[in-house]
């Protein structure tokens, strides 16, 4: 039974105040009382292990037991073991010494863990107690002075000095006690008769039995004895062995049969009958076996765990009807069974890692228990393989799980890592747990462009703000060290910044037209495109691209001869007696467009005589297809179109006037009337505009004004004619093509040399040129021939000789 309150405390202290502590590579061993109050202090871990408070606090410390009870909790604040739950020593340790409680103190980041061991000292809170609190005996009258009788022996479940130590029996002249020590240190109780029994005198014996126990106060238990006394029965029965010893394997079905015992009787009849029972035993003997009591067989009541006892102790009483009995023991050795799994336990709780964590890193700890013995408790661990990671085996069946070679979270975000262990029993028995590691991110990959350099292309005169095309980067890191931004490098196009070109959007990479471009000033530029995840420190790569501006057909050919000029006429003179081809003169025209877009085309949209001049479609030369007779007029006006092959095609016309005649002054008069008709008709629509306009005083003023500029302008046709100087046509000097796209090489220079027949003139050409030109002033009535001083005035190149 329990002690008072009282004395429970004063206890406690007394235990409390012999606490020791050792600490031998990272172990702590502690000492304490049983039945503490729950929060009572069991030691302060942090001074003893050496750790500091904030240690325990981020170190996540907790206590680590396996599969058994908590009994202990760690105080982080204060750094000091607590009582959690009332420890009972018996009910945790039975009769095992010494009592301790194993666990293991686990920190996190860095893993740490420290073994401690709690020893649970015995108080003397039980008294002896009997099983049955009455014992009867028959005993004969004649039974022999020294005769045995065997007692219901006490049951303290304390041990040491709190447990059973001696026996007292009542005052009787007729039984004497008698301790008898066993092979396994357990006493037996023995009532020896000392004097002869009367049933005549004393039918019945009444005797208490007294058990007590070394505590401090010592606790007792009583039992009582009757006595009946028979008539002659000399003779007890005896068994044949003293010790019976015998195995069981655990998980025997119920009701298998252990052993058996036997005993024999001397007497005859009655007095020879014998029976078994079970004697001296706790309660937990007979609620696992149960002997016949007529043929002494042992059988078991339940399957029985190795993991729970590993061997019985059972007395066994036989008793003859005259009330004579002896006692033996049985020695019932349990045999192991593989019967249970290993058990796996993950002592960490994080499941991620970073991807840049070096080998040998520590990602858990794995502790394995396995109930079973020898051969059935060896475990082996092992994890599923192709994975960057390996099981070592540290002590106490403690694992390590760590890395063996570089993480890459963009080769495998997780792993699923299996931990199987098998024992060594016979069939092997195994378990295992899976793992889930993630890998975190580790900006360690910069952006990388689908292309190693663009191109893109666009038409002339955009819309500024058009979008172009789109630059691509990819990042294998994940979330924000994978968000891209796309920046535009500073750089300079022509001596402009490439930002007052092009713009690129941070998050899409679209570029966009900042201007119109126009492909006659620029054909093609280059910038570079920075990609910049959005890591710390953030990774950049770039890529160049190229920008090709495409033409389009927005410029019309630009004729560079016959000049079209509003002051006077030029004329190209046919003889009359020329052939069939005769080069009549060419038209030279440009396109400052490029490709099919300057491209031209020369037709002849309008003649006096189609059936007598034709245009090369594609060098725009004039040339008669036929033989020029006398009946062909005079005055011969072609029109010229010239066109590129741009789509839509742009043209520009140009009109080329013809004389067909072996002299100038022949023609005079042809030319004169055309420029007067000209003139006539260009002065009459002005007339007209001038009448609708203004008065009639106006008109007459006008008219005297253009009469009075005509004769001025005849007079210095005139003195030009008498001089024997050349009229030369006008020529843009040296024209230079910067494009290098047009009909006309880079330099277009002409040289002419002309006598008055035009048939065996002396013609040099050095790109294109024509053979006659007459220059008719609309006043004039006289002709001029190109001498071969001209070429000086050519050569000039801002200078030509205009006749106005």
């Amino acid at each position: 039974m329990k002690t008072s309150d009282r004395t429970m405390k004063r206890r406690v202290l007394l235990f409390i105040s012999f606490i020791s502590l050792t600490s031998v590579l990272g172990q702590v061993t502690y000492s304490i009382p049983e039945e503490m109050a729950k929060g009572s202090l069991v030691g302060n871990i942090a001074q003893d292990l050496g750790l500091d408070l904030k240690k325990l606090t981020s170190g996540r410390a907790r206590i680590f037991t396996g599969d058994s009870a908590e009994y202990i909790e760690l105080n982080r604040e204060r750094g000091v073991l607590l009582i959690k739950e009332r420890i009972d020593r018996e009910a945790l340790c039975a009769q095992t010494t010494p009592c301790a409680l194993h666990f293991q103190i686990i920190l996190e980041n860095p893993l740490e863990f420290y073994s401690i061991v709690v020893e649970i000292t015995d108080l003397n809170d039980h008294s002896p107690a009997f099983e049955k609190s009455n014992m009867v005996f028959k005993i004969s009258e004649s039974a022999v002075i020294g005769a045995k009788f065997l007692l219901e022996r006490a049951i303290d479940p304390d041990v040491g000095l709190n447990s059973l130590q001696s026996y007292f029996l009542t005052k009787t002249e007729n039984f004497v006690l008698k301790l008898k020590d066993q092979p396994d240190g357990e006493k037996t109780v023995e009532m020896v008769l000392q004097k002869p029994l009367d049933r005549e005198k004393q039918e019945e014996i009444f005797l208490v039995l007294t058990a007590v126990d070394g505590g401090e106060p010592s606790l007792s238990g009583t039992a009582q004895i009757h006595v009946t006394v028979l008539d002659v029965n000399d003779n007890a029965p005896v068994f044949t062995k003293a010790v019976y010893k015998a195995t069981i394997p655990e998980n025997a079905p119920k009701g298998t049969v252990i052993t058996r015992v036997s005993a024999s009787d001397a007497d005859k009849g009655s007095n020879s009958k014998i029976t078994y029972s079970i004697s001296n035993a706790a309660a937990s003997i007979r609620d696992m076996f149960e002997i016949d009591d007529s043929n002494g067989d042992l059988i078991s009541k339940r399957a029985v765990d190795y993991e729970r006892a590993r061997s019985y102790q059972i007395h066994v009483q036989a008793s003859d009807e005259g009330g004579l009995t002896d006692s033996c023991k049985i020695t019932v050795e349990v045999i192991d069974v593989n019967d249970n799994k290993p058990i796996i336990n993950i002592m960490s709780q994080t499941n991620i890692i970073p991807e840049d964590s070096k080998p040998e890193t520590v990602v858990t700890l794995v502790n394995v228990q396995d109930l079973d013995s020898g051969e059935n408790g060896k475990v082996i661990c092992a994890i599923n393989e192709h994975i960057p990671f390996t099981l070592n085996p540290t002590s106490n069946n403690f694992f390590n799980l760590v890395t063996d070679s570089d993480l890459d979270r963009e080769r495998a975000s997780e792993y699923n890592i299996t931990v199987t262990c098998s024992d060594e029993g016979v069939p092997s028995l195994s378990s295992s747990v899976t793992l889930t590691l993630q890998i975190s991110d580790v900006n360690d990959n910069a952006p990388v462009f689908e292309r190693s350099s663009y191109e893109a292309y666009i038409v002339e005169n955009n819309t500024p703000g058009l979008s172009i095309f789109t630059v691509k980067a990819r990042d294998a890191d994940w979330n924000q060290n994978a968000r891209v931004s796309y920046i535009l490098e500073d750089s300079s196009v022509n001596g402009v910044p490439v930002s007052s070109y092009v713009s690129v959007s941070a998050d899409s990479g679209v570029i966009h037209a900042v201007r119109s471009f126009d492909y006659e000033q620029i054909k093609d530029f280059h910038f570079r495109v920075k990609a910049q995840d959005g890591g710390s420190p953030p990774l950049s790569s770039n890529v160049t691209v190229k920008i090709v501006i495409q033409d389009q057909n927005d410029n019309p050919p630009q004729v560079l001869y016959p000049v079209q000029t509003g002051g006077s006429l030029v004329a190209e003179m046919v003889p009359r007696a020329a052939d069939v081809g005769y080069l009549v003169t060419k038209v030279v025209a440009v396109d400052v467009d490029s490709g099919q877009n300057a491209w031209l085309s020369y037709k002849l949209q309008k003649a006096t005589d189609r059936a007598l001049f034709e245009v090369g479609l594609q060098n725009g030369e004039i040339r008669t297809i036929r033989q020029v007779s006398d009946k062909d007029a005079v005055k011969q006006r072609l029109t010229v179109i010239v066109e590129d092959n741009g789509q839509p095609s742009r043209s520009a016309t140009v009109i080329v006037n013809v004389a067909v005649a072996d002299s100038f002054p022949e023609v005079l008069s042809e030319f004169t009337d055309f420029t007067h008709d000209k003139e006539y008709n260009d002065n009459l629509t002005f007339y007209l505009v001038l009448a609708l306009a203004v008065v009639s005083f106006l008109f007459i003023t006008c008219l005297v004004v253009i009469i009075s500029v005509k004769i001025y302008r005849w007079r210095q046709s005139r003195i030009l004619y008498h001089s024997s100087l050349p009229v030369i046509p006008y020529y843009p000097p040296r024209y230079s093509d910067t494009l290098g796209t047009g009909t006309l090489p880079h330099v277009y220079n002409y040289e002419v040399c002309r006598t008055t027949d035009s048939r065996k003139s002396d013609c040099k050409f050095g790109r294109a040129g024509s053979q006659n030109v007459l220059i008719m002033d609309p006043s004039s009535t006289g002709t001029m021939q190109r001498i071969q001083s001209a070429k000086s005035i050519l050569d000039e190149p801002d200078s030509p000789l205009e006749v106005s």
